[in-house]
């Protein structure tokens, strides 16, 4: 019998407490997904969910009694949040699909676990742990597991037709934890309800594909939806751009030891065209943040790796730091993927290299005057004000920041006689 009663996660007081809590009276409670999956498949764990065969107000009250934290957080689908010590535990109701359109479902709660089981979408994501820690497995997720194969639970079409977004999390999980290629029932369904993926909302779709773009290596994954067009339907603006700087930009990472960023890797796919990104942005609903992001790339002047050292800091100072180190990353990685027995790229991957380090290290020098030195010198609050304060600075960056107060209320002075 395959075991996670072993594992550290297993072991916690905590979940103890809420087998207890769960298993009483005739109750049961196991744990599902991701916990396990994880465990077997020598990954870390940090979510632990719960299926309970009893109802959330019998959970509720339970917890009530023992004198544990019990929050209502999806109780119209069965779900309610158990608080242990700040721990949370997500324990769910079996639960059975009354009705469903795609986007939403209607459930009716249920003591099957089969039906429970069955009503999930991928096989490696049904497998359950009872409280001695022994894996129960209704569905074949232990031998997919075994041969990393992402597949969904029976018939792909149906699966899907309950909730589209789960062609996304198909090609999600494979960019996590697939190999080989990916499940043919799997990849034809997919393509054939792409167009449905239009009928969710932006928030989920973005939350999805933020999620795939943060994986280890989005690569595959990527290449597969392209090839059955469901990347087309999401991100249009790829269609022409292609993916190809994906596997170099996550050979660089893995390289250089940087954190995978799904925004640059999203800025690798995508045209640097600032209407099309801003059109993309409000049709996906990336936060501002995100946008301003995307925007600030576009508009970054590209660099020149043969520039120096005094005119790059004259460049950062006159630019947004954020949106040119955006640039060097995403051209060091192509310099690096052409590097190899190119002599030429070798020497421009080792240029920008070492402009990359000099804009991380970048501290903008603050400009020594402001609009009241130059009101000191008679000059009355308006544009004279901003356009001398203007006409200094351009002075100082043009001469590397080298001139001190001093000078430049010199300056200043020669300038309002």
């Amino acid at each position: 019998m395959t075991s996670v009663a072993h594992e550290a996660w297993f072991q916690d007081p905590r979940l103890t407490r809420v087998f207890s809590l769960l298993n009483a009276d005739g109750g049961e409670g196991r744990v599902v997904g991701g916990a396990v999956r994880n465990s077997l498949m020598g990954l870390d764990v940090s979510d632990i969910d719960m299926a309970t065969t009893l109802t959330p107000e019998a959970v509720i009250e339970r917890a009530k009694a023992a004198g544990i934290k019990a929050v209502p957080t999806g109780i119209a689908h069965g779900t309610v949040t158990l608080v242990l010590d700040s721990k949370p535990f997500e324990v769910t109701t079996l639960r059975t699909d009354v009705e469903t359109d795609g986007r939403h479902a209607k459930v009716a709660f249920s003591t099957d676990w089969q039906v429970d089981a069955e009503r999930r979408d991928l096989t490696i994501n049904a497998l359950y742990a009872n409280a001695a820690g022994e894996v129960i497995d209704l569905v074949g997720g232990l031998a997919d597991i075994e041969t990393r194969h992402i597949r969904f639970i029976g018939d792909a079409a149906t699966r899907i037709s309950e909730d589209y977004l789960r062609i996304l999390r198909f090609f999600r999980f494979f960019a996590y934890y697939g190999s080989g290629r990916p499940d043919a029932a799997g990849l034809k369904a997919s393509a054939a309800a792409r167009s449905k993926l239009a009928t969710l909302s932006a928030e989920r779709v973005w939350s999805e594909l933020r999620k795939l773009l943060s994986a280890k290596d989005p690569g595959r994954a990527l290449l597969w939806m392209r090839t059955v067009a469901t990347l087309n339907e999401i991100l249009p603006e790829t269609e022409k751009w292609g993916i190809d700087a994906i596997p170099g930009l996550v050979a660089t990472e893995q390289a250089l030891g940087w954190t995978p960023d799904p925004l640059l890797r999203l800025a690798s796919i995508v045209p640097p065209d600032v209407p099309r990104l801003v059109a993309m942005s409000a049709r996906l609903k990336l936060a501002n943040a995100e946008a301003a992001w995307l925007k600030t790339w576009a508009l970054a002047v590209p660099v020149n790796d043969e520039i120096s050292s005094a005119a790059f800091d004259r460049l950062l100072y006159r630019n947004a730091p954020e949106g040119i180190i955006a640039r060097l990353k995403l051209a060091l990685a192509v310099a690096r993927s052409k590097a190899e027995g190119d002599m030429k790229e070798m020497s421009r991957a080792a240029r920008l290299g070492k402009l990359l380090e000099q804009a991380e290290r970048w501290q903008k020098p603050k400009f020594p005057l402001s609009g009241g030195d130059v009101m000191a010198f008679g000059i009355p609050s308006g544009p004279r004000v901003g356009q001398l304060l203007q006409t200094l600075e351009e002075q100082w960056v043009d001469e590397n920041f080298v001139a001190d107060r001093a000078a430049l209320l010199a300056r200043l002075n020669d300038l309002t006689k």
